[in-house]
């Protein structure tokens, strides 16, 4: 692939910031501290790498006022200021990117089924072997990749983008600017069933999947459509690879999750959350704006106050573990015990105070 270099001062005039340096430097693209070279441009977002920032040999350094101070004298090359380096990075990351993407080959390939009954606009691109059923909608812009399946009813928004082998099912409405990846399935039945004597008798799925502008859906994720409700998924919302969203959930926009968090049947998560990932959270519960769930919790209430959540224990050695597990076991009988002494203490006048509650 054939280089392309930016000048600092084009970085600068696109996106901002303060330039310490040359603005006639040439910069190939974005590198780590520890492997940019001469002709790369690099970026400081955490202090505690500020000793490979001291001795990065890249070209320019993007960082904030706090650390240019720290690092003083040590760096020699350009300095980008910000008081963000790493939407900076991300920014200038996308533009590097944008000037080396291959055209989309605009156009229905000879192997791909389209509905002539469904509405298709002229400039979208539509893979090999992708299938596209009556009455679906695909906006301006939209790039629908080999072996995608989109069944009967959906939309597509303007400027989507579904890479290969997605399933998105009938009736489902994805907006404009998504993302959605390889394996993504969109619609799939809600696991609703009710029991009639040891004999699961199954409930139609007969919402759908509403999905807002600017969600990026990752690898092998899985959104079902609403029992009776839409699954919304609000705009700007990111979602990482093979999460599990269930029936009727609805989350709020610019939410994010990592990878593996599943989410059960009709939970309202609010707006600006994230989780880490492999979290779990409960059905029917709610969830407040603003609250940011650690890797591995399991919410099993709802929280209605923003805020930072965690809910494991933290690694121990297995002995360890085990011993704080049989403690944890036998906290009943303890406080039991405990409420019995403070009893038998009070009545010979050996404590006072109230009973613990």
């Amino acid at each position: 692939m054939t280089d392309i270099s930016i000048r600092l001062g084009e970085l600068v005039d696109r996106f901002g910031g303060q330039l310490i340096g040359n603005p006639d430097i040439q910069v190939v693209g974005i590198a780590p501290l520890s492997d940019a070279s001469a002709r790369h441009i690099t970026f400081l977002s955490n202090s505690k790498f500020r000793s490979q920032a001291e001795s990065t040999q890249a070209a320019a350094l993007i960082l904030s006022e706090k650390d240019h101070a720290l690092v003083g004298e040590a760096y020699q090359g350009a300095r980008l200021l910000t008081a963000n380096p790493y939407v900076y990075f991300a920014k200038a990351a996308q533009y590097f990117n944008s000037l080396r993407a291959r055209p989309d080959r605009l156009g229905i390939h000879p192997s791909a089924w389209v509905s002539p009954l469904a509405q298709v606009a002229e400039n979208v691109s539509i893979g090999p072997h992708a299938s596209i059923d009556d009455e679906c909608v695909i906006a301006e812009g939209a790039v629908i990749g080999a072996g995608v399946a989109i069944a009967r009813g959906v939309h597509i928004g303007a400027g989507s983008r579904l890479y290969a082998n997605v399933s998105v099912y009938e009736d489902c409405i994805i907006g404009a600017r998504c993302v959605i990846h390889s394996g993504a399935v969109i619609g799939a039945d809600g696991f609703g069933f009710a029991n009639e004597k040891g004999k699961w008798i199954k409930i139609p799925q007969t919402g759908r999947v509403l999905i807002g502008d600017d969600v990026e859906i990752g690898a092998n994720t899985s959104i079902d459509r609403g029992a009776l409700a839409d699954t919304v998924i609000e705009n700007g919302v990111i979602l990482d690879n093979q999460i599990q969203i269930g029936h009727n959930c609805h989350i709020g926009e610019n939410t994010a999750m990592a990878g593996c968090v599943g989410v059960a049947g009709s939970a309202k998560i609010g707006k600006n959350c994230s989780f880490g990932g492999a979290a779990m959270i409960l059905g029917h519960l709610t969830i407040a704006d603003n609250v940011h769930i650690s890797s591995g919790s399991m919410v099993s209430r709802s929280i209605l106050e923003a805020g930072q959540y965690t809910g494991f224990y933290p690694l121990a050695k297995n002995a360890d573990w085990e011993k704080t597990a049989a403690i944890v076991r036998n906290l009943s009988s303890m406080r039991d015990k405990i409420r019995y002494l403070e009893k038998n203490m009070k009545a010979q006048g050996l404590l006072s105070g109230e009973d613990d509650q």
